[in-house]
């Protein structure tokens, strides 16, 4: 059970270390690289046929301003790729946002929210548990926790305006 995270520059490691943290307490190995499309693409290339080559079965990428790293990672492999956009230009991460969205047909690429790596792990996981019923049942579990949180919070609420 193995992911790879990709990103595009150093500056966006403390974005994405909620993901990796995520994926790893589900028992997840976690290749992590920082390999900018534009400045490092033949060191790009290489990875993606690594991960086309082992066990990964989910990329996860992050990309601020053009965001071409998702769309290029996706046009090289067939597993599936989720594009984190990422805040930190004048456009405030919807600049990443449209251009993660705006795949071409037969290239597509998986969108989370803006700084959205937790739900980009957990869209990974959500793949993942369809052959791995060890992540499958954790993922169900959690949603059961989320749930009684959420109920004892309104019952909370309930008890303090009744």
């Amino acid at each position: 059970m193995q992911v790879a995270i990709i990103m595009g520059s150093t500056s966006d490691l403390g974005k994405v270390e909620p993901a990796i943290e995520i994926l790893k307490s589900y028992g997840v190995r976690v290749k992590v690289r920082c390999l900018s499309a534009h400045r490092a693409h033949l060191g790009l290339s290489d990875f993606i046929k690594e991960c086309n080559e082992d066990d990964t079965e989910v990329i996860i990428t992050a990309a601020g301003m053009a965001a071409a790293l998702p769309g290029v990672v996706a046009s090289q492999t067939v597993l599936p790729v989720i594009g984190v956009p990422l805040s930190g230009s004048v456009l405030d991460g919807m600049d990443a946002l449209m251009s993660i969205v705006q795949m071409p047909s037969g290239i597509p690429v998986a969108t989370v929210a803006i700084n959205g790596s937790k739900n980009a792990a957990y869209l990974a996981l959500q793949i993942m548990g369809n052959s791995h019923e060890s992540i499958r049942t954790k993922l169900l579990e959690e949603r059961k926790q989320m749930e009684a949180s959420s109920l004892e919070a309104n019952r909370q609420v309930m008890a303090k305006y009744e």
